[in-house]
């Protein structure tokens, strides 16, 4: 999982029954497709090379330091008790698939959320790009 500068916003995931190389890359691959602006995304799994190429940090901090991937597992616990348990069970991995992205929406775009004023993640981050803009253009 890959997250956007508001920490939250979720903007690359994978469904599989392992956790592989090419699952990890492919969640990765797809933020980087989703989102021009780099600046601030966090992608929630181990340190790799490609990470350091494309210029994200990671969500975990040196060997042996005390840095964890809560946010990452609480996000996936959330969309376990929300898709996996309340919806299955599963016919197909392919249908967890198709599922996967709905509960990404919805967590994105329509949840409100009442620390940041009862508005979605999408929101809080458009306003931030905005803010961006104008102080860039102000200056």
């Amino acid at each position: 999982r890959t997250t956007a500068p508001n920490g939250r916003t979720i903007v690359g995931w994978r469904v599989s029954r392992s956790m592989k190389t090419g699952l990890v890359l492919d969640a990765l691959e797809q933020a980087l497709r989703a989102r021009k602006e780099r600046e601030g995304l966090v992608h929630h799994s181990d340190r790799g090379k490609r990470l350091a190429e494309v210029g994200i940090n990671a969500s975990v901090g040196t060997t042996g330091d005390s840095y964890d991937n809560a946010l990452a597992e609480t996000i996936i616990g959330l969309c376990k008790t929300d898709v996996i348990h309340h919806r299955g069970p599963w016919r197909s991995l392919d249908a967890l698939e198709y599922a996967t992205p709905e509960w990404v929406d919805w967590f994105n775009n329509r949840r409100l959320l009442e620390p940041i004023g009862n508005i979605p993640l999408a929101a809080l981050e458009m306003a931030y790009y905005r803010q961006t803009e104008e102080s860039a253009e102000a200056a």
